[in-house]
């Protein structure tokens, strides 16, 4: 199988990974996420990917908490999602655990498809890069969404922070992909 036919299966099974971790922080927490402002999920995001660089850098065995990288790129990919659904929804009520499902599958098909078109683009260049690329990836696109954020989310030439999301998901789940199956 090449790489190419490889990638919407690998893609599958990192999203059915998050999804299960979503659903089972949901059961725990509920969709108290929703009272958060996208802004807040940026940061919360940010938080994340700047645990990952540090771990890239200091050495995993070398943590004080006893979580690897994997389980902070899923809650990247995870918050991404929830930032997706509060800029369309809004902050507000929580939502049921079907509608919460729901609006999570929208975004990560969203993202999805985003990231289908591209791979064929730019022919799986992805599966060159080193994971500690994408980690500064996703971390010049927080800084990017949070200039946005800044701005009332208004740019001039650039696309708007959705599509920064998106493009997140996607860089954290090509993140696990290669930390799972390479």
């Amino acid at each position: 199988m090449s790489s190419s036919s490889k990638t919407p299966t690998q893609f599958g099974d990192v999203v059915k990974l998050c999804r299960s971790v979503y659903e089972k922080k949901m059961a725990d927490y509920g969709t108290s996420w929703r009272i958060m402002r996208p802004s807040s999920l940026t940061d919360q995001i940010y938080i994340k990917a700047k645990r990952i660089r540090t771990l890239e850098e200091m050495g995993e065995n070398q943590a004080k908490v006893n979580e690897g990288i994997e389980p902070e790129f899923i809650g990247i990919v995870n918050y991404c999602a929830m930032a997706l659904i509060q800029l369309e929804k809004g902050t507000g009520n929580s939502l049921s655990e079907k509608e919460a499902l729901e609006a999570y599958d929208k975004a990560i098909k969203s993202a999805t498809s985003l990231m289908l078109n591209k791979n064929h683009d730019y022919d799986e260049a992805w599966r060159e890069m080193r994971v500690s690329s994408f980690t500064d990836i996703i971390l010049q696109k927080l800084l990017r969404t949070k200039e946005i954020e800044s701005h009332h989310g208004k740019t001039i030439v650039s696309e708007g922070v959705d599509a920064n999301y998106m493009d997140m998901i996607n860089y954290a789940i090509f993140a696990l992909i290669k930390l799972r199956f390479e």
